[in-house]
């Protein structure tokens, strides 16, 4: 008969995830999640904030985590945070993985009787580990949708430039007429033009916080357009096309590779879970094993090898296009 340890550990895995958002959401309220289509700035605006003041405020929560770098155990995770605008800052994404761990440390203190230093190690793994997953979900949800959305928006602003709108005005325009997050984008570029900041230079900054080659060709066309001149509704219309067919691409891409990505998941994540489960069903499985002098070379070597397996299973499912 299994045993119900693995069901516990995994309920109490899924309340920390559940946990972590739920306090998001509470937070900063329903409009900062990705589930919405409200834009967010202009919500904050709706409810009589100055616009100085929502520009300082968007501005520090997405500038925030870069600067934070040098915090212990925040290195792997700011990068992540960046793309997907985590309101919280990194002290408070700290305490959460704390407030988590605690929180798991408790569940599986009640629900199982495993011995205290197993019980502190998945608590920490849990709570590290539940906060990295929820933020890089998140992420990656953000930068699928901006991508999805800057074709659309790259020919909003050729329209709007086509009909006599400057091109502050038009970046105004896309602010209001798409959905969030590229909305929220562009508004705080559309604010920082108007407190007289280069609008290339803002177009730059952002294109280098959310790591978007797209972004990037924008911010190089509106540069090199504003110091050379030219039709510059002509010249977003062929990046918007450009963009489009890269976009269509990488979708086709992702389609053809997915079953040797999940099979590299797979290959790398089930010696582990193999781990996981003997060690948690049944924890005496190596006791007349762990006292031979080969069991800790034998170890090692098997460590070793994972994470070369790792390493190579991810270069190979790693296609760049």
């Amino acid at each position: 008969m299994l045993s119900a340890a693995p069901l516990i550990y995994g309920m109490i895995f899924l309340g920390v995830l559940v946990l972590v958002n739920g306090v998001y959401l509470v937070a900063f309220g329903k409009s900062i999640s990705l589930s919405t289509k409200v834009n967010r700035r202009l919500e904050m605006l709706d409810k009589g904030a100055r616009r100085e003041d929502v520009l300082a405020q968007l501005r520090k929560e997405m500038d925030q985590h870069v600067t934070s770098q040098s915090l212990p155990l925040y290195s792997l995770l700011s990068d992540k945070a960046q793309k997907a605008a985590i309101a919280f800052s990194p002290q408070q994404l700290i305490m959460l993985m704390g407030g988590a761990a605690v929180f798991a440390f408790v569940g599986l203190s009640v629900a199982t009787e495993t011995g205290f230093a197993v019980r502190l190690l998945m608590s920490a793994a849990m709570g590290i580990g539940g906060v990295y997953m929820w933020v890089d979900f998140l992420a990656k949800k953000r930068m699928a949708l901006i991508e999805e959305q800057l074709p659309d928006a790259v020919e909003l602003i050729v329209r709007s430039l086509r009909v006599g709108h400057p091109f502050t005005s038009a970046i105004t325009i896309v602010s209001r007429e798409i959905k969030d997050p590229l909305a929220t984008e562009f508004g705080i570029i559309a604010d920082e033009a108007a407190y007289g900041r280069d609008i290339g230079e803002a177009l730059k900054q952002m294109a280098e916080r959310l790591g978007m080659q797209d972004m990037r060709f924008l911010a190089v066309a509106v540069s090199i357009q504003q110091q050379a001149g030219g039709n510059l509704a002509e010249i977003l219309e062929g990046l918007a096309k450009v963009i489009r067919a890269r976009f269509r691409l990488f979708r086709r891409v992702k389609a053809i590779t997915a079953e040797a990505q999940w099979s590299g998941k797979f290959l790398s994540g089930f010696p582990l879970a193999a781990l996981i489960f003997i060690q948690v069903t049944k924890p005496d499985y190596y006791d007349d094993v762990k006292d031979h002098e080969m069991f800790v070379p034998a170890c090692i070597a098997v460590a070793v090898m994972l994470v070369l397996n790792m390493i190579v299973m991810r270069a190979l499912v790693n296609i760049k296009v």
